[in-house]
């Protein structure tokens, strides 16, 4: 049986990314699982790697990209108790998503809940499974706390958005204005950081300073951040953004990186700062991370959660997809549908 995966056969712009056939499926090895993967999640951190940028990938191309899947069990490896075929799982392989077919390491996949929507389903495991870290891992943060949230029309953006409000939160996002009625939705207060001083009005909004920021525009920006934190607020930075959009240098980036882990921890301001790392994260504690993203598909399951999906699209259309993150043209997340699509002709993998 054949099916399609999307192939970078060198690094670039979105026009490297080739949807590409095999002629069989794989089969799992020992400890192993094959999995009919329903979804794939993208975003920013998928075109850093596309580009060959991201510092976690050692892979050379040709690879198939993609940081998150959620699936079904389709074939058990020797040696694998616990899964069954039909089983829901997903995973976090940082590479490999962008298939509909792929064999996984059984003891890293993690069982999920039966009757998911898959493309709401894979926006639990890396963009709010990273914000949910964030505010409870990252964070010792109380009801009625106030928090600042940049980028909070994107993926993880809207996860932190819709997961404070949950816990209780009171929440002030960043967004361009055409995407504030999405923040308000979600009964969050957006600030247009096009028009206003993000930090004047979010002083002014939680008199006198936020709790917690959550940053994931870059070095230069993480300054004005820490300026909006209250005594014993925290900055967590957890992406650079501007790097990547050319808006920022990589000295600039590094600068910020020397205040927000180094410097400032010198000032008796009692203000404090991290950087976060989903993958270095799991790699520390993967029970926790498993945890949490179980505890995430609870609550999708529930009806407490409602990602913002902007838009479901064919596993060959990534293209376009990768084009739309680099303009910013997404509420949310976009999900890659990859059963259900014609094969490519002509376009066998060796």
């Amino acid at each position: 049986m054949p099916y399609s995966y999307i192939e970078i056969a060198s690094f670039g712009g979105p026009e490297v990314l080739q949807l590409k056939q095999e002629k069989s499926l794989p089969e799992p090895g020992r400890g192993e699982v094959r999995v009919k993967v329903l979804a794939a999640g993208t975003g920013f951190t998928d075109t850093i790697i596309r580009d060959g940028d991201y510092p976690g990938v050692k892979e050379k191309p040709p690879f198939t990209p993609g940081y998150d899947w959620f699936g079904v069990v389709d074939k058990l490896g020797v040696g694998v108790q616990g899964l069954e075929p039909g089983q829901a799982v997903a995973d976090m392989p940082v590479i490999g998503g962008y298939t509909q077919y792929l064999c996984a390491d059984a003891a890293r996949v993690i069982p999920c809940p039966q009757g998911l929507d898959p493309a709401q389903a894979v926006c639990m495991i890396l963009p709010y499974t990273t914000a949910y870290q964030m505010l409870t891992r990252e964070c010792q943060l109380q009801r009625g706390d106030r928090i600042l949230v940049h980028a909070a029309a994107g993926a993880v953006g809207s996860a932190l958005v819709e997961l404070g409000r949950l816990l209780g939160l009171e929440v002030y996002g960043t967004a361009s204005s055409g995407k504030h009625d999405l923040l308000r939705a979600f009964g969050a207060i957006p600030i247009d950081y096009r028009s206003e001083d993000f930090v004047a009005r979010t002083l002014e909004l939680s008199g006198g300073g936020v709790d917690a920021v959550f940053d994931t525009v870059g070095g230069k920006n993480w300054a004005h951040s820490y300026r909006c934190l209250r005594r014993g607020g925290k900055l967590v930075g957890f992406g650079s953004m501007q790097l990547s959009t050319g808006e920022e240098s990589l000295p600039q980036l590094l600068w910020g990186f020397a205040k927000l882990l180094g410097l400032w921890k010198f000032i008796p301001d009692g203000k404090s700062s991290s950087f976060y790392n989903i993958q270095s994260s799991r790699e520390k504690n993967n029970e926790a991370f498993n945890k949490d993203v179980h505890t995430l598909m609870q609550w999708l399951r529930d009806g407490k959660l409602h990602p913002v999906v902007d838009e479901r699209v064919p596993l060959g259309q990534v293209a376009d997809v990768h084009r739309r993150i680099a303009s910013a043209d997404i509420k949310g997340r976009v999900a890659l549908i990859c059963q259900g699509q014609d094969t490519p002709r002509g376009a066998v993998g060796e």
